[in-house]
């Protein structure tokens, strides 16, 4: 079973740094050659994002910045099931990336709705 890690934290307002790439891409290699992490990515600044909601059949777009927040979503990772229990995503934060909050939540693919759930693998 895969898991969905989304993290939060504070927005920043410059690009991670050369040294934090670095430092940020031998992580996630390491991780990723361990086998427990399957992919990740991370988000762009609220600035150059959006916000959709449909209510009443109508779909309003609300360009970023969102001053609001006081926390945005820094990025996801999919997680191998035995990583996700120990949420090994939130243990380790490069360098310069700050305080996060992490989520782990099952991903629920495609023919694997509750009712299968011990046939699609969760326990």
């Amino acid at each position: 079973m895969r898991f969905l890690s989304i993290y939060k934290t504070v927005e920043r307002t410059s690009p991670p740094t050369p040294e934090e790439m670095a430092t940020t891409g031998k992580l996630i290699e390491e991780e990723m050659k361990a086998g427990w992490l399957l992919s990740t990515e991370g988000c762009l600044p609220t600035s150059l994002g959006a916000r959709v909601r449909r209510s009443d059949g109508r779909v309003t777009v609300t360009d970023g910045s969102f001053t609001e927040a006081k926390e945005v979503i820094g990025g996801f990772a999919i997680l191998k099931e035995h990583e996700a229990r120990r949420d090994r995503a939130g243990q380790k934060v490069p360098p310069g990336y700050g305080p996060r909050r992490v989520r782990v939540a099952p991903a629920l693919r495609a023919g694997c709705g509750f009712e299968l759930r011990e046939q699609c693998g969760a326990r």
